[in-house]
């Protein structure tokens, strides 16, 4: 064979090669890099004085100050796509009609597509709150796990999960609690990551809070007079009748006041909804707030009431949160 026709064929097979590895998101990455710099314009511009055009009273001209960086993320929302493949979640972020993105989404087979830089504001929390903090997306990194909601999360996976966290809390330093799911931040709209999701495994390596291991003491335990305290807030609790820790509750109530008088400390009164709410719940709606409570920590009879067991771990968890 002519040397010419073999230079054209290795050009040709040269050319296939490139068609076939040419990224498919090609246009949505072009769009991508025109916002992003259409932001940074927007971030090197500086304040023009304009004196008399508004109600401030400028100074005579700009003053720049040296002490500044950029503002980082402090919470890191986990979620589940609830869609079938990480090709179908990619096109879904890269629609503008769809309105909703992440940070990173990471597939079954463990591989991590970074889709938005991690100071950019990605549109993954929706209407959502976390302690006093309602504006969510502002500071927070979105992960997405391609998971449709009924099958266990994979290795390769969790894995990939792990070190994405472990860079993520090293590099801007976000706090242990900081680190929950997307129902725990909308309880009333939101249910993922699934049951099946393994928190556990996460605290254990310093991403989220987890109660202690070994019986737990019982919330309604301190005192009588406590006890009966949190028994006439919370009607619905039990307390069992073999549980060592649980003082008698007297049997007038008319008595409590003088038993409180009594006491010579402060009286510690376990308050469910108050416990959520410091941990960081939601309790605008307190059933919603349990069952993503429960999700997360418990992963059974989620859509039960909170059980003499789950008030134990909610009191565990409400205490390191103090």
């Amino acid at each position: 064979m002519p040397f010419r026709y073999c230079l054209r064929l290795a050009g040709l097979a040269a050319l296939a090669s490139c068609a076939a590895q040419r990224n498919p998101y090609a246009a949505t990455n072009k769009s991508y890099k025109a916002q992003v710099k259409a932001y940074a314009k927007a971030l090197r511009a500086t304040p023009v004085p304009t004196p008399g055009a508004d109600s401030l009273l400028q100074g005579a001209y700009w003053v720049g100050t040296t002490n500044f960086n950029l503002r980082k993320p402090n919470y890191v929302i986990i979620h589940h796509t609830a869609q079938d493949s990480t090709a179908q979640t990619l096109k879904t972020f890269t629609l503008p009609r769809t309105q909703v993105s992440a940070h990173y989404v990471i597939g079954r087979d463990g591989r991590v597509f970074h889709m938005l830089n991690d100071y950019l504001r990605a549109w993954h929390g929706g209407a959502a709150k976390w302690g006093n903090t309602t504006d969510i997306n502002s500071s927070s990194i979105g992960i997405e796990l391609d998971n449709n909601g009924t099958e266990p999360f994979s290795e390769p996976q969790m894995a990939s999960l792990l070190r994405v966290l472990s860079g993520l809390k090293r590099t801007y330093g976000i706090p242990t609690a900081n680190f929950v799911g997307h129902a725990d931040i909308a309880p009333t709209r939101k249910n993922d990551p699934s049951a099946l999701f393994p928190w556990k495994r996460l605290a254990d390596n310093g991403f989220g809070l987890w109660y202690d291991p070994g019986p737990l003491p019982s919330p309604f335990g301190a005192d009588s007079a406590a006890a009966l305290a949190s028994r006439l807030l919370n009607p619905t609790v039990t307390l069992p009748e073999d549980d060592p820790a649980a003082p008698p509750l007297p049997a007038d109530t008319s008595k409590v006041d003088a038993q409180l008088a009594r006491l010579n400390g402060p009286i510690t009164v376990f308050n469910p909804r108050d416990a959520l709410r410091i941990i960081g719940y939601d309790t605008r709606d307190l059933p919603a707030a349990i069952r993503a409570f429960k999700l997360h920590f418990i992963q059974t009879n989620v859509g039960g009431p909170l059980t003499e067991a789950d008030n134990r771990i909610l009191y565990n968890l409400y205490k390191k949160c103090l």
